[in-house]
């Protein structure tokens, strides 16, 4: 039983703010908890005023119930600005953005992944959503685009590139 704790504590998201917000049942189980569609919010580690919503299938039944399930490969995330942008820290400019979130979706190989990318010629920020396995990933992916604007009269930080 300490066994299958520890590998929950690692198999956790990452991030320390991120909350489960609700589900969705989509099939009835008889045995085993049914399968769903969980919810989780989270903030943007680096960028103050951004929370994100990702949205995927949690497998239920026997296996889901005991963690030895698969998870589909399909997610999916929108992000919005529910503040002032306030840069708390540099963010990658590069073409490969950053991890912003990463959970595990089966027991070793397999993890949903939300990347930040920055559209320095406009000044948006970008969010995919993929998932990763151990030799090849899904091409089902989710994108949301936060355009920072004005909040309750005031501007948006100028972003902190490296």
């Amino acid at each position: 039983m300490k066994y299958v704790l520890a590998l929950t504590v690692l198999l956790a998201p990452l991030q320390a703010s991120a909350r489960d917000i609700g589900e969705v049942s989509t099939a009835f189980k008889l045995i085993g908890p049914n399968h769903k569609i969980v919810v989780t919010a989270f903030e943007d580690p680096k960028i103050g005023g951004i929370s994100c919503y990702v949205a995927r299938p949690r497998t239920g039944g026997l296996k889901g119930a005991v963690g030895l399930a698969e998870d589909p490969s399909v997610a999916s995330v929108s992000c919005v600005q529910t503040g002032p942008i306030v840069y708390n820290d540099t963010i990658s400019g590069d073409e490969e953005g950053e991890q912003v979130f990463d959970e595990s979706r089966s027991l070793i190989f397999k993890s949903l992944e939300i990347d930040r990318l920055f559209d320095e010629a406009n000044g948006s920020i970008v969010y995919v959503a993929r998932t990763t396995r151990l030799i090849d990933g899904s091409p089902a992916t989710s994108l949301s685009v936060v355009a920072p604007m004005a909040w309750n009269g005031t501007q948006p930080d100028a972003p902190k590139v490296r």
